[in-house]
């Protein structure tokens, strides 16, 4: 029995991915999820991170900054602004990101938010770098 999924990963200007997938991780506001076949329908907001998807046995995976998934009738729509593909990612593109961050850190006015948001890109760039 065939257990893959439609997966699209959607930018404004493009689609970027469209495969059948075995299985995607993500990173939610909720925590990571994963998604396999026939999971029940669901809408929800990415935080920043890694997403994983299986395909054929070998894993993509790709940088996100923002974004919404739905996953309905098995197929997984991932919405966002800001997504690549990470072996698409260089070292000094990561290092410049990482040195942006690390500077809007330091500003004093930062909502809880806004500082949630850019620890977690931070954290993602050094898994990424490691």
């Amino acid at each position: 029995m065939e257990e893959k999924f439609k997966i699209e990963i959607i930018s404004p200007e493009k689609v970027i991915f469209s495969k059948d997938s075995e299985v995607a991780t993500l990173p939610s506001y909720e925590g990571e999820m994963t998604i396999l076949k026939n999971h029940i329908s669901i809408i929800a907001f990415l935080r920043p991170g890694k997403i994983s998807v299986k395909i054929n046995g070998v894993y993509e995976e790709f940088f996100v900054e923002d974004g919404v998934i739905e996953f309905k009738n098995n197929t997984l729509s991932i919405l966002s602004t800001v997504i690549n593909n990470i072996k698409n990612l260089s070292k000094d593109y990561l290092q410049n990101l990482n040195k942006v961050i690390e500077e809007k850190l330091k500003i004093n006015s930062l909502t809880d938010e806004e500082k949630y948001i850019l620890n977690h890109k931070l954290d993602t760039i050094k898994n990424i770098v490691s």
